[in-house]
């Protein structure tokens, strides 16, 4: 690990206070750039994103997604946590916090009823679908497995479409729900096939020209443009929300409770479940960062349409958005720093003895 990428918390920190200082000064420059968007997708974060998810597609052979097959249990509990799991405990926790236990806090705020709900709704939006491009910088950040990410990605991008309204339907007593399909497709365009495109473009033309060394060259270069692209996202995100932050900080820090609550409890489970069933750690270390990030893009995009762009639904979705970046690099430290004890597991030594791939698996993590 580089130096740059050892003190990556440092500077996301202060890119944080740069973006909230920044967005205070010059918000006329930042609605500007906030209102570059297609779909309630924004075209400039999504440049940033390709930079961000490029390098890390450029590793993925496609040849050897076949192999996928082999972490099914992995497949298995991140499908769980997403779809059985994280809906439902976000609903429960944000009915606890927002709906109970900060309620006398928020009537003192001048906050009618309607209001209150609407923050738990957008709790329930922003739980409600997974990430599907910012998963890829964490799963490199922890070593994870990339062809696994990319299927595990994939597989929830179809899901998403015929199981995301059902569920926020469900959780929110609505009889329909107005699903922003037009910036759900297209953040799956943008965020998914054309940047697998380009990196498979890229890979096969080092590849033809320089092989394996070139390839190694190549990404050695683009890793630091990854992070880069990763910081200059939280300046603009943090930008976008800064009269928000610096005029709302208690209701902010209140949503805030229960989304940090829901992030570690989904990342631990998911984790603990792979470690259960034997799964090697390059599929359980993006397996927990899945299960526990979120679609902020969707979750923004539906709460606007839902309840409307000054709502409380609104807010909470955007706090999720705040806070997503600094949480998901917490969750990355710790699988990194707990794998000695992830790999002592009964299960997942049993299964290495056992089976020859996760045995190369974790002599290849050995080595690296």
């Amino acid at each position: 690990m580089s130096t740059f990428e050892r003190y990556l918390t440092i500077w996301v920190a202060l890119c944080i206070v740069a973006g909230v200082a920044l967005g205070h000064f010059f918000p006329t420059f930042f609605h500007a750039v906030g209102a570059a968007e297609v779909a309630k997708v924004n075209l400039p974060v999504a440049v940033l994103i390709w930079l961000m998810i490029i390098p890390m597609l450029v590793k993925i052979d496609f040849a050897a997604l076949g192999q996928v097959k082999e972490h099914w249990r992995g497949i298995g509990v991140t499908l769980f946590i997403n779809w059985g799991v994280k809906p439902f405990s976000m609903a429960l926790l944000g009915w606890l916090f927002i709906g109970w236990l900060f309620i006398g806090w928020l009537f003192k705020a001048y906050l009618p009823a309607d209001q209150i709900n609407s923050y738990i709704a957008g709790l329930i939006l922003l739980a409600a679908a997974p990430c599907t491009a910012m998963v890829f910088v964490w799963s490199n950040l922890s070593d994870g497995e990339p062809h696994f990410t990319l299927s595990q990605v994939a597989l929830n991008d179809l899901i998403m479409v015929v199981a995301f309204a059902p569920i926020v339907g469900l959780l929110l007593g609505l009889s329909a729900i107005t699903v922003p399909w037009e910036t759900l497709l297209l953040s799956v365009v943008l965020y998914i096939v054309v940047p697998v495109i380009i990196a498979q473009i890229v890979r096969r033309s080092i590849m033809a020209g320089g092989g394996e060394p070139a390839l190694l060259r190549l990404l050695k270069t683009l890793q630091p443009l990854s992070l880069v692209a990763l910081l200059m996202t939280l300046v603009l995100l943090f930008g976008f929300q800064g009269e928000q932050i610096l005029a709302q900080p208690l209701i902010i820090v209140m949503l805030a409770v229960p989304i940090l609550i829901q992030v570690y409890f989904n990342a631990g489970l998911a984790y603990l479940l792979n470690r259960a069933t034997g799964e090697a750690h390059c599929v359980a270390a993006p397996s927990a960062l899945i299960g526990a990030s979120n679609f902020f893009e969707l979750a923004v995009a539906a709460a606007i349409s839902l309840f409307g762009f000054n709502s409380g639904a609104a807010l909470a979705t955007v706090v999720g958005v705040l806070i997503e970046v600094p949480v998901m690099l917490s969750v990355v430290k710790i699988v990194n720093s707990t794998r000695g004890w992830y790999e002592a597991g009964p299960a997942v030594k049993r299964r290495a003895t056992t089976d020859p791939v996760a045995r190369a698996e974790m002599q290849e993590a050995a080595r690296g």
